[in-house]
């Protein structure tokens, strides 16, 4: 039964996340917000929820922050992961080296967020001592560091399109569509995607308990791909109407979403600092999203991605390998 609840679940989705690909693109045209920032923020947050309310539940009704940790860190190596989906997905190939270069902020400003979770997991009990109340200093260090980010990348996406005004005026392909319809319809997409999203991860955290594996790969594998279906359709839905930017910065912005969402988890757990309870194991996690996204750096820096064989990117083979290699050291450590 719950199988089926999956496939329903998840054709729903797939449905939603067609028209909240379709109408963002809309809006970015309209609103004169670009792609780039209309992906990393506000697709991101919504396609993020799932996570936020699976974490949630894990933390405030199950008692398990290493759970909710784990699924937080393994959706940012599923979505990292998304970046080669997308480029088997695009027709022409080469995905991001089709994405504009702006793209480098949202992915770098990832790697430090990123990077600063994995470090306070790895110091554990240790700096527990230095919390503020029951919230470590590391988690308002997180949630301030991701809005300055949001802000950083709206002004540059503001000023990469002032900058290039003309060539939008002769790109408009959406002025059939009105501004108010196209809200309308993002907005129900945006509802829908949200609340199946959250039935997707507690169907998804039944399937997971019934397996028998460990809280940390459970966390990582099998709630993070779950809640992350929401990115996944958005991603093909993107690639199949050409909107790469709206893809790529969804991708980044939901792993930036993501680590906020761990400063909100630590915000919420009353007991102390989440940080502390935290397995090192899932630090594998964090590392492997850092190298995931420093490939993709370097594709979308070096503008040369020459494909393989099998009609996908050297970049996209060594996102798959690297996502292999950190499940395969998690199933092992777990």
């Amino acid at each position: 039964m719950v199988w089926l609840q999956f496939i329903i679940c998840a054709a729903l989705i797939i449905a939603a996340g067609y028209k909240l690909s379709q109408y963002g693109d809309v809006l970015a045209e309209k609103s004169n917000l670009g792609r780039t920032w209309m992906g990393a923020v506000l697709l991101a947050s919504i396609t993020s929820l799932p996570e936020l309310v699976t974490g949630g539940s894990a933390i405030l009704l199950v008692g398990e922050p290493d759970l909710a940790v784990g699924s937080i860190l393994g959706s940012c190596l599923f979505n990292l992961l998304l970046l080669a989906v997308l480029d088997l997905a695009y027709q022409p190939g080469r995905a991001l080296q089709q994405a504009h270069e702006g793209h480098i902020l949202s992915a770098s400003l990832g790697i430090l967020l990123i990077g600063l979770a994995s470090m306070r997991v790895i110091l554990g009990l240790s700096w527990d001592e230095f919390a503020l109340g029951w919230i470590a200093p590391t988690s308002v260090i997180i949630f301030i560091a991701y809005l300055a980010g949001v802000r950083l990348i709206y002004h540059f996406e503001r000023r990469r399109l002032l900058e290039k005004m003309e060539e939008r005026a002769e790109a408009l392909q959406y002025g059939a569509i009105s501004t108010r319809y196209a809200v309308a319809i993002f907005a129900l997409a945006g509802v829908a995607i949200v609340g199946l999203g959250v039935w997707l991860s507690f169907i998804g955290q039944e399937i997971a308990q019934s397996t028998g594996l460990g809280l940390s790969f459970v966390g990582n594998v099998f709630l993070a791909a779950s809640t992350s279906l929401p990115e996944l359709v958005v991603t093909i839905s993107a690639a199949r109407m050409k909107a790469v930017d709206l893809a790529v910065g969804n991708l980044f912005g939901s792993n930036l979403f993501n680590i906020a969402i761990l400063a909100i988890y630590d915000a919420v757990y009353l007991p102390g600092p989440l940080w502390g309870l935290v397995k090192p194991v899932h630090t594998i996690a964090g590392m492997g999203a850092i190298v995931m996204t420093a490939v993709a750096v370097i594709s979308l820096t070096y503008r040369a991605s020459p494909r393989t064989p099998f009609r996908i990117s050297w970049d996209g083979v060594m996102l798959i390998m690297i996502y292999l290699a950190s499940l395969g050291m998690l199933y092992m450590m777990s």
